[in-house]
């Protein structure tokens, strides 16, 4: 019962403007880390298309966060994912047992991380149309050791 007071703690941290760690895997989501840039953000305009579900949600993606200065999208994928994802040549895929440093929910434009696609209660960014739209349109510079580890730093 303690452990859920401190997410809910957490959580609401999270809405009234501070950064929030979080454990990766378990109930709550995996992450997919991939450059950013023209080739990102054509995946993210199709995965809008793939997830709409009305006019009312025109970024329905699914929830993604850009790192400016690291040029990184984070995007937030199903618990366990990590665990089928496999290698791949555009993206790294993290689970259990790293944590990942979201921004406030208000945090929608640099400086610093931000939501470039929101987070909601109901939304995951589909894992099989993100591998897919990542092999079409092959945002880079593709992960390598440097990337690897920048990304653990900012996320263990």
């Amino acid at each position: 019962m303690s452990d859920l007071a401190a997410r809910v703690r957490s959580l609401m941290a999270l809405q009234d403007h501070q950064v929030l760690q979080l454990p990766l895997g378990g109930h709550f989501f995996d992450v997919v880390v991939t450059a950013s840039g023209p080739q990102a953000y054509a995946a993210i305009a199709v995965l809008d298309e793939v997830q709409r579900t009305s006019d009312v949600q025109p970024d329905a993606c699914g929830p993604v966060i850009h790192d400016p200065l690291r040029d990184l999208l984070v995007w937030l994928v199903p618990p366990s994912t990590s665990e089928q994802w496999g290698a791949h040549r555009y993206s790294l895929c993290l689970g259990r047992p790293h944590r990942v440093a979201l921004p406030s929910m208000t945090a929608t434009e640099p400086p610093g991380p931000y939501w470039l696609r929101p987070c909601r209660g109901d939304r995951l960014v589909p894992p099989a149309a993100l591998r897919q739209q990542l092999d079409q349109f092959r945002p880079s510079p593709a992960p390598h050791e440097t990337l690897l580890a920048s990304v653990l730093s900012t996320i263990s």
